[in-house]
């Protein structure tokens, strides 16, 4: 049968602390396949962007609303729709409570 897709299907993103105002991209990285025709990604459920060539999504300026479990789903001609594993992505406040002077 076919793989299990989280064995070929993940979605990368930055292993460090993501910070309001930064710029993320979530990368596919998996099957490099023709038969692969579109790339859609998902925050919590919720469809963001589908890509029909394409395996980036850039989110800038990142804002605490970005928060959330993030996964990719690709469309597959034999097999329909997989999805890959989802990724938790934490955006601390620029800002902490003790808000910096400027200066």
């Amino acid at each position: 049968g076919p793989p299990c897709p989280s064995d070929w299907l993940v979605l990368q993103v930055p292993a460090r602390a993501l910070l309001e105002g930064d710029t993320v991209t979530l990368r596919y990285m998996g099957w490099r396949n023709p038969l692969v025709t579109s790339v859609s990604f998902y925050c919590d459920g919720k469809e963001l962007a589908t890509l029909g060539n394409g395996t980036e999504l850039s989110l800038s300026p990142l804002t605490l609303n970005h928060r959330g479990h993030y996964h990719c789903r690709i469309s597959v001609e034999i097999w329909g729709w997989k999805n890959s594993v989802q990724v938790k992505v934490t955006v601390q406040s620029e800002h902490p409570t003790a808000a910096n002077p400027d200066t």
